[in-house]
């Protein structure tokens, strides 16, 4: 292609992206309404280690206690399970499975409303070797990484549900 006719190309590709309405997430910075929304987010005590975990990746994402009066209050139920895939003929399992499953509300202080509830969730595959010490290292580390996917997707679609509230 000649340079005039890459930049014309260029040119109506930018017009016809124009037309679509894509807007920033967090457009307007720490002072738009996703990122003033994330802010008054409180996280509510989650139960157990995965909870432990989740819980602080969530308000180390939400930036929680910034000076924001809360006026959302984040209530999270885990489900943590690990179950064998890889069995040998001797019945000892080769590799595992956990899953990390949240089911989360957002609710509204003021009013006690509901006014989100989803689910979040991912899982890995664990090899299960000689050494139990191994093993269990494998697993802690697993769940250290779900609880980080598991928090990455509660944030992100609260910050959606933010987003649709600004546009209202």
């Amino acid at each position: 292609m000649k340079p005039t006719a890459l930049g014309a190309a260029a040119l109506l590709c930018l017009a016809a992206l124009s037309g679509c309405q894509l807007q920033p997430l967090y457009g307007g910075g720490v002072n738009g309404p996703v990122q003033s929304t994330l802010a008054a987010v409180q996280v509510a005590p989650i139960e157990g280690q995965a909870g432990w975990l989740v819980g602080n990746a969530l308000r180390d994402r939400l930036e929680t206690g910034q000076g924001t009066a809360p006026r959302y209050r984040l209530e999270v139920r885990l489900d943590d399970r690990i179950a064998g895939l890889g069995v040998k003929r001797d019945d000892s399992v080769t590799r595992e499975r956990r899953t990390l499953r949240a089911r989360y509300q957002l609710v509204e202080i003021s009013t006690g409303t509901v006014v989100l509830d989803a689910t979040a969730g991912s899982d890995a595959g664990i090899d299960v070797v000689g050494s139990e010490y191994a093993t269990i290292a494998a697993e802690r580390s697993a769940l250290e990484r779900l609880t980080e996917i598991v928090a990455d997707q509660i944030v992100a679609r609260i910050a959606r549900f933010a987003q649709s509230q600004a546009a209202r």
